[in-house]
């Protein structure tokens, strides 16, 4: 499985940004997708992910209401739509895809940067 983020970029504090992650390969074998970030000296974090089905959701605390995931199975694509963007929000993003049967992949990753 290959992943493709695009979508970062630099904004303001308060405004919003829209991730995609394109998925190619075994993509059949994909169950759940999401989005992991590192900010600079920091661990990679989870941020959001979603079923296959797309029917069940799970974000961090310091996103939820202000970040939605979603996906299309048939595009093979998963979207974040970044709302009321603060600085703390900086970091690079990684898409990820878990296969059933444990396999994990990840993306290159995109920066998002925001500016106070």
């Amino acid at each position: 499985v290959q992943l493709v983020e695009s979508g970062g970029g630099l904004v303001q504090a308060g405004g919003s940004l829209r991730l995609s992650c394109a998925a190619s390969g075994s993509t059949r074998s994909i169950s759940v997708m999401g989005w992991y970030r590192q900010a600079p000296g920091k661990q990679r974090e989870f941020v959001a992910d979603i079923t296959s089905g797309g029917g069940s959701t799970n974000y961090a605390d310091s996103v939820k209401g202000r970040f939605t995931i979603s996906r299309d199975n048939a595009k093979n694509t998963i979207d974040l739509q970044m709302n009321s963007l603060k600085p703390e929000d900086t970091a690079v993003y990684f898409c990820n895809a878990d296969l059933m049967g444990g396999l994990g992949y990840w993306g290159k990753g995109t920066l998002v940067t925001v500016s106070s």
